[in-house]
């Protein structure tokens, strides 16, 4: 019998073959993969993703402030967190990573500061207090929502610091000498309450309904309706992704007990029909 799983390793292997095809017909040689490698820069950057782990909740910053304060006092307050790693001074990417971020949160009905929190991580140690309030209040103009400024935060630090917590979430990067600038990935971190890492978020463009559902999933559903709740259980999480994918078997069951609620609804209608006359008096 031909399997599910068969199938799958036909196809793999047929797209394989066209890809190769499309390529010169054979398979490369490892010369051929040398020669093609990416610039010593690039292969020590990427997001390793380390879903469930914990997040150092003792490391040491500065918010925007300048006040000295620990990476979990903004956590526990039964809020998701998103966590942004990016350096304020970046000519590019990082500003992209915040404006996606922005827009994405802005279209949500959930709020920073209310359901869930935004925190913002140089990892650049030079940076100041001064330049991450500046960008901060950047962003919380651009949010324009109440209560912001108690819910997003800008923070710098040490290189001790820095080091700990982007190994610990498994961000990447390398200083780059010849374009003076940090070589790094792009994305946004989501984390449970208690600081452990739920989800990742690649590029610079995000779903909000991605994120509403995550950070449903990250509370452990304490935020959101019935409807998120419903649409949780026909969808879930796909880590290579980053997206929410449908689930069919899911969508079959839901299905199956909106039918069952129906009939019984219809079946519940009629008897009492049956038990009570046009007038309304019992028959």
């Amino acid at each position: 019998m031909i399997t599910r799983n068969t199938i799958r390793i036909a196809v793999i292997l047929a797209l394989s073959t066209a890809s190769f095809a499309q390529l010169g017909g054979n398979i490369p040689s490892s010369s051929d993969v040398q020669s093609n490698t990416r610039p010593s820069v690039l292969t020590q950057v990427g997001i390793d993703q380390h879903l469930g782990e914990q997040i150092p909740l003792n490391l040491a910053f500065k918010d925007e402030h300048g006040k000295d304060v620990l990476l979990g006092s903004f956590f526990n307050q039964k809020r998701p967190v998103v966590l942004a790693m990016v350096y304020y001074d970046c000519p590019m990417l990082c500003t992209q990573v915040l404006n996606g971020m922005t827009s994405a949160l802005g279209v949500l009905k959930f709020s920073a500061g209310k359901e869930f929190d935004v925190v913002a991580v140089s990892f650049d140690p030079r940076e100041t207090p001064e330049i991450a309030a500046a960008k901060k209040k950047t962003y919380i103009d651009r949010y324009r929502r109440p209560g912001a400024e108690q819910g997003m935060h800008f923070l710098t630090g040490s290189q001790e610091s820095i080091t700990a917590l982007t190994k610990a979430v498994g961000f990447r990067y390398v200083w780059d000498d010849k374009t003076q600038q940090f070589a790094h990935a792009s994305a946004l971190m989501l984390a449970t309450p208690d600081g452990r890492l739920a989800q990742y978020y690649y590029g610079i463009e995000y779903s909000p309904k991605d994120m509403r559902l995550g950070m449903i999933e990250a509370s452990e559903e304490k935020i959101g309706n019935v409807t998120d709740q419903l649409i949780l259980f026909c969808y879930h999480y796909d880590p290579m992704t980053g997206k929410y994918g449908a689930i069919a078997m899911n969508f079959v069951r839901a299905g199956g007990v909106l039918t069952v609620l129906l009939l019984l609804t219809f079946m519940i209608v009629s008897i009492r029909r049956e038990h009570h006359g046009p007038d309304g008096h019992t028959v």
